[in-house]
């Protein structure tokens, strides 16, 4: 009987070593006293005290923040209202129609989307910048949202309910003591699922951006084309430990979750 266990856990470490060793490199390297990115020259924190004296980069860090911050609200708000559409309003007559409308941004491409809303900002005669930014991610992010928070609304106990309002409860009151706590973990995980996408997205703001409204993204894309610097490795790992705080609240609110259940 051959034992597979080995090959099994080797193929394992080459996948996670394939996928998280160059973000090790990175991080390491962000912390490299050389200007060289490929050669090691001894620990040191200047880039990223260079990195604290860049306008532009810091400038650009904090347009992506507010513009996550602010189109993950938007999309969490609006999916939460779509989930509830979709799982408590039962089977009405556009149905197909609208659960095709919000589902379609996880499967276009994000060039299809960033142009589509390109042109619809310029037919309505909308100058592009942050706000545009924030619509257009809360746009792709809504979809994501909805599918978190209706597969919470799926499992929930509508009895809860019917007990609060058979107790006098009105609709309102029955929403925010018995639905929303309960709701709250799925809520939780949006958000931070549509912020995480958000800080990502380079596609969509280059269609839609404008003057003063250059994302992270957008600003270490046009100087990782002229070359690597230590600068932009340390802005990685900044960014990686934004994504990485908010993946542990994600799990948090999960974990939150299942002992609610």
């Amino acid at each position: 009987m051959i034992d597979w266990r080995i090959p099994r856990l080797t193929m394992l470490l080459a996948g996670f070593a394939f996928l998280y060793a160059p973000i090790a490199l990175l991080v390491i390297y962000s912390f490299n006293a050389s200007r060289l990115v490929t050669v090691w020259a001894g620990f040191s924190t200047r880039w990223y005290a260079a990195l604290l004296a860049d306008e532009q980069m810091v400038a650009s860090a904090l347009v992506s923040l507010k513009v996550a911050a602010l189109s993950a609200a938007i999309a969490t708000v609006n999916g939460t209202l779509a989930a509830f559409a979709l799982e408590r309003f039962g089977r009405f007559r556009t149905r197909s129609i609208f659960v095709g409308g919000i589902y379609a941004p996880i499967v276009m491409p994000e060039v299809i989307l960033g142009l589509s809303l390109l042109l619809l900002f310029v037919a309505l005669g909308i100058g592009r910048g942050f706000w545009t930014i924030v619509a257009a991610h809360a746009t792709l992010t809504m979809c994501f949202a909805t599918v978190v928070v209706r597969a919470r609304l799926a499992v929930l106990d509508l009895s809860l309910e019917e007990a609060a309002m058979d107790l006098g409860a009105g609709p309102v009151s029955t929403f925010l003591r018995i639905v929303l706590p309960l709701l709250a973990p799925a809520l939780i995980s949006a958000y931070m699922l549509a912020l995480i996408l958000s800080l990502d997205d380079l596609v969509i703001a280059s269609f839609v951006s404008g003057p003063g409204s250059t994302t992270l993204p957008m600003r270490i894309y046009s100087q990782v084309r002229l070359g690597v610097s230590p600068e932009i490795n340390a802005m990685s790992s900044l960014l990686l430990g934004v994504v990485g705080l908010a993946l542990l609240a994600a799990t948090a609110a999960g974990r939150w979750r299942r002992r609610i259940d």
